[in-house]
């Protein structure tokens, strides 16, 4: 097994920080895509990130200098395309294990892969896999958090900083440092076949796991209560009337 995949973060030629970048998910796609290889761990973190981009194409914002914004390459062929919904539980739990030593219990995982402290949001992630004959190839994993900013746009009236909530300023590469190394933990799990594991933590760590809540979907809104999420990502959701209704990504809304 390989291990330590991040051991050259910050001291070798698989970190690079960027002053001001469209899309560290972009740049380190158009790397990985050359043909030199690029090393499984690479990280790319920009100061500013001018066109980041969430889950379905939703924008990123973030004050520059103030946020973690990255990008980090993995290689996992050992993963069957079926099950790549691991991948979004293995980095979210990575990035949730090395937050809530600092933030506590508030701290919640979003489904499918939101950072979410209370009811508000912390920070996302957008993974986009290249396949190559029914393997994942590589996996570029794109990671917002809102680590020190104060203030946020009125178009955000959900978002929230670490910084807000503990009223401290943190350092940036000592927490991105964190974060790679909690990945590469629940990473390695996945590759030791340890799938169950992750897949039950993550449900354990879930916001409204197991607690009534109004949803929306395309029928309308609904009470419902979250029980579960299928191998392959899909939430399951209990309505009053005890039917289990299946939901993947963009067709169902949490409602506030």
């Amino acid at each position: 097994m390989q291990n330590n995949i991040f051991s050259g973060l910050f001291v070798g030629q698989n970190f690079v920080t960027i002053k001001e970048v469209d899309s560290t998910n972009n740049f380190l796609k158009q790397l990985a895509s050359n043909s030199k290889p690029v090393i499984e761990g690479t990280v790319i973190m920009a100061e500013n990130q001018t066109a980041g981009r969430g889950q379905q194409q939703n924008g990123w914002h973030a004050e520059p200098g103030k946020n973690l914004t990255f990008s980090l390459l993995l290689k996992p062929s050992f993963l069957p395309v079926t099950q790549q919904f691991d991948l979004v539980r293995a980095v979210s739990l990575g990035v949730f294990d090395a937050l809530h030593p600092l933030l506590g219990d508030g701290l919640k995982i979003k489904w499918p892969n939101d950072i979410y402290y209370g009811n508000r949001k912390l920070g996302g992630m957008l993974i986009e896999n290249m396949i190559q004959g029914g393997q994942i190839k590589n996996a570029i994993v794109g990671i917002g958090l809102n680590i020190n900013q104060q203030t946020f746009p009125d178009y955000l009236p959900n978002a929230t900083s670490v910084k807000q909530i503990l009223q401290q300023d943190y350092d940036l590469k000592t927490l991105l440092s964190d974060i790679c190394h909690h990945i590469e933990a629940y990473y390695l799990n996945l590759k030791a076949g340890k799938i169950l594991f992750v897949r039950e933590t993550y449900l354990t760590r879930l916001y409204w796991l197991n607690e009534q809540k109004e949803y929306k979907s395309k029928e309308g809104q609904f009470a419902g209560t979250i029980k579960s999420v299928k191998d392959n990502g899909i939430l399951v959701v209990e309505n009053n009337n005890h039917e289990e209704l299946e939901f993947s990504l963009k067709e169902i809304e949490f409602v506030n």
